[in-house]
């Protein structure tokens, strides 16, 4: 007969099974000795390949109890698959994180020109700014940019971020961006007339964005130019606004303005 010793741990001291986990594409999770937290891209022979939202990759052995998933400690093991994958992006480009709950809002602030402006940042940068807790308002105006830094308050605690159209030199909104300027306000702007600009022509199937004369409407003027509805600009924005997935339809002008911003306002 075989004899068998008894298991003599005592029970408080025994730990708790956890689950055993596939570590399949885009699972998000944390490794608990480094708190990395990122999705899966390559799973291999005793090891994990995780990429967080900034792009950065670190490869972690397979070891149990090593990883922790919604705030469960896990252990991963290899997906029938096995093979590398690439995970799922959002429209900025950044590692999309399905399972991250929007943060609570912060105290800083990213304000932009208009309602287009919103709607467009919303468009491409809407999951890393709920994933941040930031913001979005807009100032109706540069003309009310003053006030607003004045209402706001900024701080160490409370940034504000500005993004203003046609920011170049000499103009009104230079001006107004240097009298409000400080170590806790950021203004930064691209050289376009109107946001409607920064979108790629290619996008839109048009060569360029048309030329419109001083002292035109420019929403009005293009319309007209491209033979758009120039009576019902907000329905010709909302079918710009449409073409836009991701921000490979956009500037590089305005696309490193507003990485600038959630970084600013983030920072600390």
């Amino acid at each position: 007969m075989r004899s068998y010793e008894p298991d003599l741990t005592p029970p408080w001291k025994k730990r708790a099974p956890v689950p055993e986990v596939p570590a399949d594409p885009d699972l998000v999770v944390e490794e608990v000795s480094t708190g990395f937290c990122g999705a899966v891209i390559r799973c291999e022979a005793g090891t994990v390949t995780l990429e967080d939202r900034f792009g950065k990759h670190r490869v972690f052995p397979l070891e149990p109890r090593g990883f922790l998933l919604e705030g469960r400690t896990v252990t991963l093991v290899r997906p029938a698959s096995g093979g590398p994958v690439r995970p799922a992006r959002t429209a900025s480009g950044s590692l999309a994180v399905p399972t991250a709950r929007a943060r609570v809002a912060r105290a800083g602030r990213i304000y932009v020109e208009g309602r287009h402006d919103a709607e467009l940042v919303e468009r491409v940068w809407g999951d890393d700014l709920r994933i941040e807790g930031v913001v979005v308002e807009y100032l109706e105006g540069v003309d009310h940019l003053p006030d607003v830094v004045a209402a706001f308050g900024p701080g160490p605690d409370a940034r504000l971020g500005v993004l203003v159209d046609h920011l170049v030199p000499g103009s009104k909104e230079s001006r107004i961006a240097a009298a409000v300027a400080s170590p806790d306000v950021l203004v930064v702007g691209h050289p376009y007339i109107d946001v409607w600009q920064a979108v790629k022509p290619s996008v839109l199937g048009i060569p360029a964005w048309p030329e419109v004369p001083r002292g035109q409407d420019w929403k009005t003027g293009v319309c007209r130019a491209l033979g758009w509805p120039a009576d019902n600009t907000g329905a010709v924005w909302q079918a710009v606004l449409k073409r836009v997935t991701s921000y490979k339809d956009l500037e590089p002008e305005l696309l490193g303005r507003v990485e600038h911003l959630i970084d600013f306002v983030t920072a600390g």
